[in-house]
């Protein structure tokens, strides 16, 4: 009965590549998800790249923008731009159920050719059931691997861990580099360590101290001190020349004393 497969060989090769493609398209992307599904649960250690750009995105993201308003957008974005190779999870997807179709529609070209070359029921009955059996294979691999439930499950890991554990962090890191390094940029964020203390640097060079008494009312009382200092030079400047020329009275005085006592001397000493 199944002798009709060696008799038209590139339609069944066909059907089979095709059966055969949806299936493991379908298989491999249920082991994608599972594997991210499970490193998600430990996503501060993961080591699934996709993971890791994930986490790395949305950290720029959100000291970027000061925070992330939509935290399920930004996964679902992130989740349709998963690739495996060239293509995109979704692209995968939807190829499995495309080569799932392509093969039945080659049984069907297998049928049609069958019948136009005479064949009886029985010799086209193979492709009828080999495609049977592959619509129950698909979907029933469909139906265990269940991308779709996958998917959310690995979306809400990615919104709890954002938005519960990644988020907090990121402005308590933040903050630690605030009081580490100083003030931050206009945009949030934060300035490197050397700007940050060049920053303070200028800003203790410009400091201004604090004036005890206002220059307004200071003036007034060191033009008053000038003024009395000079009063008191010109009150003190008769006493100062008083006391010289009594000073040099005395000197005078002294050096007559002197003059006489010598020549009083000099007349005892020529006498006798």
């Amino acid at each position: 009965m199944f002798h009709v497969f060696q008799e038209e060989k590139i339609v069944t090769a066909c059907m089979l590549s095709l059966l055969a493609a949806s299936i493991f398209l379908r298989i491999a992307l249920g082991m994608l998800y599972q594997n991210m599904i499970r490193e998600s649960d430990n996503m501060a250690s993961t080591e699934n790249k996709m993971l890791k750009q994930c986490k790395l995105k949305f950290a720029n993201c959100y000291q970027m923008s000061n925070g992330v308003a939509n935290i399920p957008i930004f996964v679902d974005k992130f989740l349709n731009r998963m690739k495996w190779g060239p293509f995109t999870f979704e692209t995968l997807y939807h190829l499995s159920g495309q080569a799932m179709l392509l093969s039945v529609v080659s049984a069907g070209v297998g049928i049609c050719r069958s019948i136009m070359a005479g064949r009886t029921l029985g010799d086209i009955l193979p492709f009828y059931i080999v495609s049977f059996f592959g619509l129950y294979l698909y979907f029933s691999i469909s139906t265990v691997v269940d991308i779709k439930k996958k998917k959310r499950v690995l979306k809400v890991n990615l919104v709890d861990y954002l938005e519960n554990h990644l988020s907090p962090r990121i402005d308590i890191t933040r903050q630690d580099i605030e009081m580490l390094y100083g003030d931050t940029g206009t945009d949030g964020r934060v300035v490197s360590g050397r700007a940050g203390i060049g920053g303070r640097n200028r800003g203790r060079q410009g400091r201004r101290t604090v004036e005890l008494m206002p220059i307004g009312l200071r003036q007034p009382v060191d033009r008053l001190t000038l003024d009395e200092a000079r009063n008191i030079e010109m009150e003190s400047e008769p006493v100062r020349q008083a006391e010289d020329n009594m000073r040099g009275d005395s000197v005078l005085q002294d050096a007559a004393v002197t003059e006489e006592e010598l020549e009083a001397l000099l007349k005892e000493f020529l006498t006798n």
